[in-house]
């Protein structure tokens, strides 16, 4: 393919399914929206003569978005939405001003590109559209209450978009990535010591045991590619060795289940975790 834009390319998932996509040919917008951390990525593709143009784009900007988009010459066949931010905390403690960052970045920024190359698609009745979500996506717990919401946002307008443009040969589908060692994730493995809340503490603990064991973006980065490349209509893509895991754990709960889980007390938590994961998440 030719003009496939991937967007927050500077470091984690972004970068990876850049340079994947580009190592297997495909011609590759990369865009970020800094460019001065663009360093890694110039890098490798100066070095591997590499088919990738990057691109400044704020997803967060409407200004920014057009004018990307209007740089870019020939149509757009396809769509990685991967920017994102995250920021962690309880739902009393965390400042709305995060929560609307966060909402804006991950969802409204994919609607934005979305609406974008969306025309070009219809006329030529073919293209694909591939947004990152994660595992937090299907589930909700704190600390990640405020991504969650984000990624549910974001898994919903693509199911609501799939339905609109299948008739017009266009692909939609979501990638959920479990934890994998990317900035984002080493952020929520920090110790907590200040929330009130000992969910905001002990899940960092889980993100610290499973990082002891790093799963690389470079994973996720293949099943966009394989998304790419074989013409699949599957909406819903797992990705890394605990996110089937995890959603599943979700799906076979009730509601009530779910929320007894978040709220037992320290050890009880953490002695589940150790056995259905394996993982300490004490440490």
């Amino acid at each position: 393919m030719n003009n496939v834009v991937v967007t927050g390319c500077s470091q984690g998932i972004g970068l990876a399914t850049a340079l994947e996509l580009a190592r297997a040919g495909h011609g590759v917008i990369a865009t970020m929206r800094n460019l001065d951390k663009a360093g890694p990525l110039r890098e490798a593709v100066e070095k591997e003569a590499l088919p990738v143009r990057i691109m400044a784009l704020d997803v967060c900007s409407d200004e920014s978005v057009t004018a990307c988009f209007a740089g870019i010459e020939g149509r757009v066949e396809a769509l990685v939405n991967n920017a994102g931010i995250e920021y962690h905390g309880s739902v009393e403690e965390m400042p709305v001003a995060q929560m609307a960052e966060i909402m804006n970045t991950n969802y409204l920024g994919a609607v934005r590109c979305i609406q974008k190359v969306l025309p070009g698609m219809r006329e030529a009745r073919n293209g694909c559209i591939v947004n990152i979500s994660s595992v937090a996506g299907r589930m909700a717990n704190t600390p990640l209450g405020a991504y969650s919401a984000s990624k549910h946002a974001l898994e919903a307008i693509s199911d609501a978009l799939a339905g609109e443009v299948k008739p017009f040969g266009i692909r939609v589908a979501v990638v959920e990535p479990g934890i994998q060692n990317t900035q984002m994730a080493q952020n929520v493995g920090v110790r907590v010591t200040n929330s009130i809340y000992p969910q905001v503490r002990r899940f960092s603990g889980l993100f610290r045991a499973s990082l002891a064991n790093p799963v690389p973006p470079e994973v996720t980065a293949v099943i966009v590619r394989e998304i790419l490349e074989s013409g699949t209509w599957k909406v819903r893509h797992p990705s890394g060795p605990d996110a089937g895991a995890l959603i599943g754990m979700r799906a076979a709960m009730t509601d009530e289940q779910w929320v007894d889980w978040s709220a037992q007390d320290d050890e009880a938590w953490f002695d589940q975790v150790q056995r259905e994961f394996g993982l300490n998440a004490r440490v």
